[in-house]
């Protein structure tokens, strides 16, 4: 007869896997053999729970012991199954309880130094045990696979299941069917399987994949994946879903789960570092509110990268630089709160604090609060956390006190210069969130310098081996002593990356500045990530939406005819206004407002259970308003009553056009002052219309589809287009109709950050030189002028402007008096030396003076040029020009495949001001008209010409705010960001032009800096007579 084997089953599998735990310090127990203290009613291993209080408080023990006559044992496990019921496993763990007299701990978890001998003693003394195939209901004879216990507490579960019979599904539907925390006969609760008060985390477990959840609930328990990624070989560092095959001697690709994350000292970490439980408020659909509780469990990539950072931090002294390249969908808020948490109680191997200070620079309110919220299940100890909310002042206190954590903005960090003490002495860690908002220009360098202000450095002689020499030492130095000289090189000083300083960079989409700025030197000796979980993981894992699966263009024909045939107009600008033209017609936005709310209607209002919402991206104020009262006024005529419009845009409009009275969000959306982003929770409202709002950081889960009328490229497109890709319940896609791009355009702009976002080359640090040497040969200034200028600008005793202004108008009368095109070249060149030496001078130690000198030199004067170079009036051409003909047609629905498209590298920042200004000629209109009809008979879209840059409205002179925010932030701070509160208000009171700018800073890396400082400077020009800002 031929033998059977059954080495292909899962007793063997669950053999091998307990007998790796056994090794790594487990206890492995049969039940019911060897756990017969096992309490069904309680769900407690009373043996373990007993022998490890009496172990390790032998003195509480006693005391609790002559209370209860004999009875200690039994009434000790009921008291701590009535505290699990009450406040559940996790704060049982950490914070234990009470009993008359004595003071019970339930745990050790490992502490943060080596101080105290007797709190090793203890961590080494927990005990944590494995039960196999737990018969755990008082109703059935049901048992699990697994059941971990740690001092007699169940925390967690596993069902286990071989790929060779049946697989990680298989285990999933156990626990959905069989796995139930009620009894289905009885309806008796099942106490080992209640959510939160005993066992925690429930893993479904095959050879190839493991998958967990913290709350069993039948047929709706939601699984999430906890694996590794499997790599595709495309790049190192990223992976799809899935695991890699095992490491030779691993056995099964699954081998971490019981050799890393179980392993005692890892299981404790998550146990006492990580899990926390989570409360939000939710609203139902009548709008009453409730408190939703979820058990957070750090997904694998979390636990790993936090465990890589700190682990790195321990190992690497202060001053090192972390990105962390985290998709959407990956849970960087709460892997920024670990992160914070652990640094916080850094030690080094002399049991010295690591960090002063963690300092999380972030503009997400919802961080605030789950930081403070999170943190607090961690510590005993109140006020770990300290939210800057009130002013700069709290900001400067909470860091010369040497606060724990400290969540701030960026902003706040350019009124604080003064106000601190010699922090440069102390160590901080700073998470940056979404780095590539946050980490570049001057208020970023004045963050730096705050967090390293200490007493400048001085010669100082001192004897070395009998010879006196001259060394740097720390003493003090009174302001008024220091020379100019001085003040230029702690100016050089003050950008240089701070020793005492380290960097945590967290972003979805690094730019090619973030990952000079924090990436690491990789294989190809470019800059990569210190850790990456992908677009593509996030998306085949199923935490976001692949958003360009069900994507549709719409092309735009139209031909525009000439009133005034012979009228002179410059070339260039009457290319953009015959386009915004054409844009703005009545004709073609009701063509698309049909578009829109038919397709609304007929494709998508019945999606997510009738709950879905849509969201129309313009690209101008006036147009977002044209198109809510267009919309608004088809919705009335066609008597639909199954959908309501909300706009979002900032400040007043004005359009003639349109009404006689300013148009705002107020008077348009009729919310009783609620913001747009809170109205559209309502079921009433299903489009949202916006204009540089809400395209960066909404979170609205219900939103499936967007259409865009908007160009977009690069980190906005990826970032605009992502608002679509949260998931909720019954949502299984999304939908762009896109009235502007090209979908190759879109897909360019999505592959470098599919998987690990990549340089093609490091930035050239020579190129500051070279433009030094162009902008010399200019003939603009004169060295002696630069040197003047810096000479008054470095010396604190110079108090008044006005020499400052003297010494900068002669360069200003020369620029005046060159060409057009040579000014335009001068002004692009000083730009992008601006740019360039403001960046590279934070990775390279230039220690050049004269690079000092021109840029603070450069970076007053171009104010001035800017200005100057400014157009004063919007050239209007509505009177002189008709729309003869309209189409607009489906060009056709496609899916964009990220996963076939090749990668794409970023490009570095590379060379700059080689190129020459372009002469705007005077051309007919009729010519002009012609040409653009020719261009927009084909397939390229009515965007590519759109841009314009106006003038700034001459009330923003009257925001207090607006000018302390301009004379301490540099115009490329005003730049980034969300364009929110005031900031936004500012970006967008040009008007019309904010599509140019949008257009010109994502579509080339190489002027980012220079537009973005040109519209800075709009609100720099508001405040001429204000106090200087000094960079």
């Amino acid at each position: 007869m031929p033998t059977t084997s059954n080495i292909h089953t899962e007793r063997v599998f669950e053999n091998e896997l307990c007998t790796q735990l056994e090794a790594h310090g487990w206890s492995v127990k049969t039940h019911p053999k060897q756990a017969s203290s096992y309490s069904k009613e309680y769900a407690i291993l009373a043996e373990d729970l007993l022998a490890f209080v009496q172990d390790t408080q032998p003195t509480e023990w006693a005391k609790f012991k002559k209370w209860h006559n004999g009875q200690s044992d039994a009434v000790f496990v009921k008291r701590v199954a009535k505290q699990l019921d009450t406040h559940g496993t996790l704060h049982l763990l950490r914070h234990g309880f009470k009993d008359v007299d004595a003071k019970f701990f339930l745990c050790q978890f490992k502490p943060a130094h080596k101080k105290n001998p007797k709190l090793l003693d203890l961590y080494q003394k927990n005990r944590l045990t494995v039960v196999r195939q737990l018969h755990y209901s008082l109703h059935n004879e049901n048992s699990i696979d697994l059941t971990l216990f740690v001092s007699g507490l169940p925390v967690a579960t596993g069902e286990i299941k071989t790929d060779l019979t049946q697989n990680v599904k298989d285990a999933i539907s156990q626990y959905k069917k069989d796995r139930l925390p009620k009894d289905p006969k009885s309806k008796e609760l099942e106490p080992l399987l209640q959510f939160k008060t005993r066992a925690l985390v429930h893993f479904a477990i095959s050879s190839d994949l493991v998958f967990m959840t913290t709350k069993l609930a039948g047929d709706d328990t939601q699984f999430l994946p906890f694996n590794i990624g499997r790599p595709d070989g495309v790049d190192m560092l990223s992976a799809g879903a899935g695991n890699p095959p095992a490491p030779p001697g691993k056995g099964y690709p699954t081998y971490y789960l019981w050799e890393y994350v179980w392993r005692p000292d890892v299981w404790l970490e998550v146990l006492g570092e990580f899990m926390h439980l989570e409360a939000k408020e939710v609203e139902d659909s009548d709008g009453k509110k409730a408190t939703k509780e979820s058990l957070i469990f750090p997904r694998y990539h979390q636990l790993v990268a936090v465990q890589e950072l700190i682990r790195a931090a321990a190992e690497e002294s202060p001053g090192k630089d972390y990105l962390v390249q985290h998709s959407a969908g990956s849970g960087k808020s709460n892997s920024i709160a670990w992160v914070a948490h652990r640094l916080s109680n850094l030690h080094d191997a002399a049991d010295k604090k690591t960090f002063d200070t963690v300092v999380v620079v972030t503009d997400r309110r919802v961080l605030d609060k789950q930081l403070q919220d999170t943190i607090s299940q961690f510590e005993h100890r109140a006020g770990v956390v300290q939210v800057i909310s009130e002013n700069s002042a709290q900001l400067a206190m909470a860091l010369n006190v040497g606060a724990p954590i400290v969540v701030t903005t960026l902003q706040k960090f350019g009124f604080i210069l003064d106000q601190v003490g010699a922090l440069g002495k102390r160590k901080f860690a700073l998470i940056v969130d979404e780095a590539h908002s946050s980490q570049t220009g001057t208020a970023a360098r004045k963050l730096r310098e705050a967090l390293t202000k200490g007493k400048p450095k001085q010669k100082a002689a001192e004897v070395i081996d009998g010879v006196e020499v001259q060394v740097e030492a720390d003493v003090d130095i009174d302001p008024e002593d220091l020379t100019s000289e001085d003040m230029v090189a702690l100016a050089i000083e003050g950008r240089k990356r701070p020793e005492n300083v380290s960097y945590f960079a967290f972003t979805a989409t690094p730019k090619s500045k973030t990952l000079e700025l924090f990436g690491r030197k990789g294989p190809e000796g470019t800059p990569v990530p210190f850790h990456v979980y992908s677009m593509r993981q996030a998306i085949e894992e199923g935490f976001i939406l692949d958003v360009l699966r069900h994507y549709t263009s719409y092309s735009t024909f139209y031909k525009l005819g000439a009133v005034a045939n012979e009228k002179l107009v410059p070339q260039k600008k009457a290319k953009m206004a015959l386009a915004q033209y054409a844009k703005l017609h009545p004709h073609n936005i009701s063509q698309k407002v049909v578009v829109i709310v038919e397709h609304f209607r007929e494709h998508v209002a019945a999606k997510i259970g009738g709950k879905a919402k849509a969201m129309l991206v313009t690209d101008s104020r006036k147009a977002a308003v044209r198109y809510k009262l267009a919309i608004d006024r088809y919705i009335k005529d066609q008597k639909y009553t199954d959908l309501r419009t909300l706009v979002a845009f900032s400040g007043a409009v004005l359009d003639p056009d349109s009404g006689a009275d300013e148009f705002t969000e107020s008077n348009m959306n009729d919310v009783k002052g609620q913001e747009p982003s809170e109205a559209f929770k309502q079921d009433e409202y299903r489009i949202l219309l916006v204009a540089n709002k809400y395209q960066v950081g909404f979170d609205q889960p219900l939103l499936h589809t967007m259409y865009v009328d908007k160009r977009l490229s690069g980190v906005l497109a990826v970032q605009t287009l992502s608002r679509l890709n949260r998931m909720y319940p019954g949502k299984e896609d999304t939908f762009v109709l896109d009235f502007v791009n090209r979908p190759d355009e879109i897909l360019a702009s999505f592959q470098p950050y599919y998987r690990t976002a990549q340089l093609e080359d490091v930035t050239d640090p020579n190129v500051v030189h070279e433009l030094f040497t162009k902008l010399d040969k200019a003939g603009v200034y004169y060295w002696t002028e630069v040197e003047q200028f810096a000479a008054a600008f470095f010396d604190p005793k110079v108090k008044s402007q006005g020499a400052l202004h003297a010494v900068l108008k002669p360069a200003f009368d020369r620029y005046e008096g060159l060409e057009d095109e040579p000014q335009e070249l001068f002004r692009k060149d000083l730009g992008s030396f601006l740019r360039l030496y403001e960046f590279l001078s934070q990775i390279i130690p230039y220690d050049d003076p004269e690079l000092e000198k021109l840029f603070v030199f450069g970076k007053n004067l171009m104010p001035r040029l800017a200005a100057h170079g400014k157009d004063k009036h919007k050239l209007e051409l509505d009177a002189d020009v008709k729309l003869t003909h309209y189409r607009l047609q489906k060009v056709g629905e496609q899916q964009l495949d990220l996963e076939k498209a090749e990668v794409v590298k970023l490009p570095g920042i590379g060379e700059a001001g080689t190129g020459s200004a372009p002469e705007d000629e005077k051309k007919a209109l009729r010519e002009i008209v012609a040409k653009m009809n020719d261009l927009f008979s084909g397939h390229i879209t009515e965007s590519d010409f759109i841009g314009a840059v106006t003038t700034w409205q001459g009330h923003l002179a009257k925001n207090e705010k607006l000018a302390a925010q301009a004379r301490n932030n540099s115009e490329e701070q005003f730049a980034m960001g969300d364009f929110k509160d005031a900031f936004t208000d500012v970006v967008i009171e040009a008007q019309d032009a904010h599509n140019q700018i949008a257009e010109q800073l994502l579509k080339d890396e190489r002027i980012f800096g220079m537009m973005q400082k040109m519209v800075a400077k709009m609100v720099w020009q508001g405040f001429q007579q204000g106090p200087a800002a000094r960079t």
